[in-house]
């Protein structure tokens, strides 16, 4: 479990296919890391393999793969990290499981006020599960959906803090980015399912 509060911003060094899937080599300023402890990177939750003064390695297997867009993922690309949630910490952002529900394309920016507005076009199967005000993982970034302005469209807005602390500063049109949909609305959606195909 994680918050989406993002710790660090690392650099992947190395990316190659292994035996235990799509590894990564990255550069981290996290220290005490243990191996198989849980990573998000942005917002996909993986095992630490190995690590070192200054950089670990993770894999994704082919379930993430298809998840998620890490198969682009090469050398220099950044990513935002997290550590797994400690159960006596503040959940200053909300509960995000670290798994990717599905991949968006970034379709605009814009500067309003001291905000970057981002709409970002999601996956069809989530559209029902965004609501204006409610929760959202973007590369697993905690944030609030601002608007749903158009439909298959999520509209972000985004303070300095954030730009300057994780790499959504460096969305553009046409970037693709990791979402997860609020777990409270997978759940209830799951639990509504059977009524509402009575309906």
């Amino acid at each position: 479990m994680f918050t989406g509060l993002i710790e660090d911003v690392g650099v992947i060094e190395e990316a190659r296919d292994s035996a235990a899937g799509r590894e990564l080599r990255v550069r981290s300023a996290f220290t005490g890391l243990a191996d198989g402890e849980s990573i998000a990177v942005n917002g996909a939750c993986l095992t630490v393999l190995s690590r070192g003064d200054g950089w670990f390695t993770v894999a994704a297997v082919l379930t993430t793969l298809g998840r998620t867009d890490i198969g682009s993922w090469g050398p220099s690309t950044r990513v935002n990290l997290e550590r797994a949630m400690r159960a006596d910490a503040r959940l200053g952002g909300h509960m995000v499981q670290g798994h990717v529900d599905g991949v968006g394309t970034v379709e605009s920016t814009a500067t309003a006020g001291d905000a970057r507005l981002v709409d970002v076009r999601i996956p069809g199967e989530l559209v029902e599960l965004m609501v204006p005000r409610g929760s959202i993982a973007v590369d697993g970034v905690s944030l609030t959906v601002n608007e749903l302005p158009r439909a298959g469209v999520v509209q972000l807005s985004l303070i300095e803090y954030t730009l300057a602390h994780t790499t959504l500063g460096d969305l553009r049109a046409g970037s693709r980015v990791h979402v997860e949909a609020d777990v409270i609305g997978k759940y209830v959606r799951h639990l509504l399912a059977p009524y509402m195909a009575q309906v």
